[in-house]
């Protein structure tokens, strides 16, 4: 619809570009923006056709968090109607989260609070270097309750401490260094780092790629036991008896591409 906060782009090679799209508050967003997006993820997930979703912001930021006039809302609230809010922007994280498809953050310029949490569900992080990251919420008399489980998973306990605590902006360099970023670039060089990353995805069978997204979110922080080898050898004898696992391997044998290449 056409007051929409969010736009949605889809190519014929199956990438969705999703842009956040209140530019004039930098992309902050509110609880209906916040319904909206969990209800596109949810329709993401479910739809075959689509191969890597690539999310930014318009204008000048990715998202500066929470939107001012939200927050002056919410200061009237009880603790029922902020646990509902809390409820609600928790499940737009866990929506983006988990998502089958890949999922790239193409962060162009602030993305604080919220917005940190938004960029730390995405499994690829591309950045401009004028780009900001910040848990910033402990200056307001808050906390980043929400998106403190993606924040923690993306850079660990140790820089999730310093993040949170002192609630201060770092650089995407720094951002970069401590794991919430995995590359930086000039602004002008952005879209182009955001389509190279994609041009990747897309050369990986789409079932092959759901499930060794599903691999990660399992497998990370639990012990190399029986139990895990055991979980992981089922996996890939099932993943092997697939369609799509036979024509990745025969199409390598016979030196040709596969059929999910276009």
């Amino acid at each position: 619809m056409s007051d929409s906060t969010f736009l949605l782009e889809r190519r014929p090679d199956g990438v969705v570009r999703l842009t956040l799209s209140r530019p004039a508050i930098h992309n902050a967003f509110d609880d209906r923006q916040i319904a909206e997006l969990t209800a596109a993820f949810g329709d993401l997930a479910g739809d075959k056709m689509v191969r890597a979703i690539v999310l930014t912001g318009a204008g000048k930021s990715f998202s500066a968090g929470a939107d001012l006039n939200w927050m002056r809302r919410t200061t009237t609230y009880g603790e029922a109607e902020n646990l509902r809010d809390a409820n609600a922007l928790a499940a737009l994280m866990k929506a983006l989260y988990q998502l089958p498809q890949p999922t790239v953050a193409r962060v162009n310029g602030a993305a604080l609070g919220g917005g940190t949490g938004l960029v730390a569900c995405c499994d690829v992080v591309v950045a401009g270097e004028d780009a900001l990251f910040g848990t910033t919420e402990v200056r307001l008399g808050i906390m980043p309750a929400v998106i403190g489980p993606y924040v923690i998973a993306a850079i660990g306990a140790r820089q999730a401490r310093r993040l949170m605590l002192t609630g201060e902006r770092i650089t995407a360099h720094e951002a970069a260094r401590i794991g919430l970023v995995h590359e930086v670039v000039a602004g002008e060089l952005l879209d182009a780092a955001v389509e190279r990353v994609v041009s990747h995805l897309l050369k990986g069978g789409p079932r092959a790629i759901a499930a060794a997204k599903r691999l990660v979110h399992d497998l990370a922080g639990r012990p190399i036991n029986q139990e895990l080898i055991d979980n992981t050898a089922r996996r890939i004898a099932a993943l092997r008896a697939t369609p799509e696992a036979r024509e990745g391997l025969s199409a390598f044998l016979e030196k040709r591409k596969p059929g999910w290449i276009g």
